[in-house]
């Protein structure tokens, strides 16, 4: 298990009114933000199946997936299973449980646009340890500002 404090600003400075780059082949970029308040990354992992997915972590507020291009699963640890989500174009979903994903096409061939709050605590560990651990609520108190 390790613990990883976000600090604000904790993304790159992008410019305004003026369509954004991000590169394939990266598991997470952080492309901008709003100091204080929210980030946004690309997440497209190169594990291709459940089974590649040995790590699993959740932050002490929820973050928002949406399917940008591709296949792409997210593993979620909830009530003691590990539950399959495969995301869908145009259809969010809020995460608040320990979660990883994969991209059963292959690696780096799905991607998703992530929205989450500038600075907060992260907890990894091995997905085993979540489904043993069950724990009621996240690090650091269930929603609140760091």
């Amino acid at each position: 298990m390790r613990h990883v404090f976000t600090e604000r600003p904790s993304f790159p400075a992008a410019p305004a009114d003026a369509l954004l780059s991000w590169q394939r082949g990266i598991r997470w970029q952080v492309l901008c933000g709003d100091a204080g308040a929210w980030r946004l990354g690309i997440y497209s992992p190169p594990e291709a199946t459940r089974g590649a997915v040995r790590e699993l972590e959740r932050h002490d507020c929820p973050e928002l997936f949406l399917l940008l291009e591709g296949s792409l699963t997210l593993v979620l640890a909830c009530d003691g299973e590990l539950r399959d989500v495969a995301l869908e174009p145009g259809r969010p979903i809020l995460v608040e449980a320990p979660h990883g994903g994969y991209c059963p096409d292959g690696p780096y061939t799905g991607a998703a646009l992530v929205i989450e709050r500038d600075a907060f605590n992260t907890e990894y560990r091995d997905r085993g340890s979540w489904l043993e651990a069950a724990l009621p609520s996240r690090p650091g108190g269930a929603g609140r500002d760091p």
